[in-house]
């Protein structure tokens, strides 16, 4: 649904009166002509014209009042892509620029005008929802996890970003970080002094300290890795060494 437009009144314009040619002009009435007016001074500038009163800048006509109704009793089915109408695939300046747009759209001070005291409240918790959207899918953790709990079969629970959600994405953050470097402290010491060691180029060291890793976490498939990459490195160094001592 397209975001909800103001309605501006058109306005007449005004055409002053514009004297004959060769008239002379003709001085204000109540101004003395022989009184040179005073010099223009920063008080004497006209006051910005007051802004206009939302409930006469947002007249909704019954089908724009019936999409609005549709709108908000919609709000407690839809995910925050759907708040922010964008794709789950948005990148974060389309993120940004939806909200910007839902927000306008959706203020509260565009609203107080209107005499349905349900529909005002709707309005008002979709605005509060626009804005809940925003500080989630901003954040990538929080985004990657809400992505994943809307896609899966309790998609109807898991629509609102709740304290549960924080937990959850924590916890997410916390396993991302053992599957890189290890969960048991003393398979994560071996692992980091054995690729300091290969980065020295101190092969063996490196091939001894990563089996040590893996005596600890024998399921890591990182050390698992590491370790293949260095033993790849010693059998050629080997086969180098092999080929020098050949009779020629």
């Amino acid at each position: 649904m397209p975001s909800i437009a103001p309605l501006v009144p058109s306005v007449a314009p005004v055409v002053p009166s514009v004297a004959p040619a060769g008239a002379p002009a003709r001085p204000p009435s109540g101004v003395n002509p022989a009184v040179p007016p005073p010099p223009p001074t920063a008080s004497a500038q006209p006051p910005p014209p007051p802004p206009a009163a939302a409930g006469k800048s947002l007249d909704l006509d019954p089908a724009q009042m019936a999409q609005l109704w549709e709108r908000c009793a919609q709000l407690d089915q839809m995910d925050y892509f759907e708040i922010l109408m964008v794709e789950r695939t948005a990148p974060p300046a389309d993120i940004k620029k939806a909200f910007y747009r839902e927000s306008r759209s959706y203020h509260p001070d565009r609203f107080f005008h209107l005499q349905n005291k349900d529909l005002k409240d709707r309005v008002n918790e979709l605005y509060k929802r626009v804005t809940e959207a925003y500080y989630v899918l901003r954040d990538d953790a929080k985004r990657r996890q809400y992505t994943a709990n809307v896609s899966g079969p309790e998609r109807a629970q898991k629509l609102r970003f709740t304290e549960s959600s924080e937990a959850e994405t924590r916890a997410a953050s916390k396993r991302q970080v053992e599957e890189q470097i290890g969960v048991h402290p003393k398979g994560r010491q071996f692992y980091q002094t054995g690729a300091a060691d290969a980065d020295a180029g101190r092969w063996a060291s490196a091939e001894r300290n990563l089996k040590m890793a893996l005596t600890y976490e024998p399921a890591n498939t990182r050390y698992k890795e590491k370790l293949a990459e260095v033993q790849k490195v010693l059998l050629e160094e080997s086969r180098k060494q092999g080929d020098a001592f050949k009779i020629r």
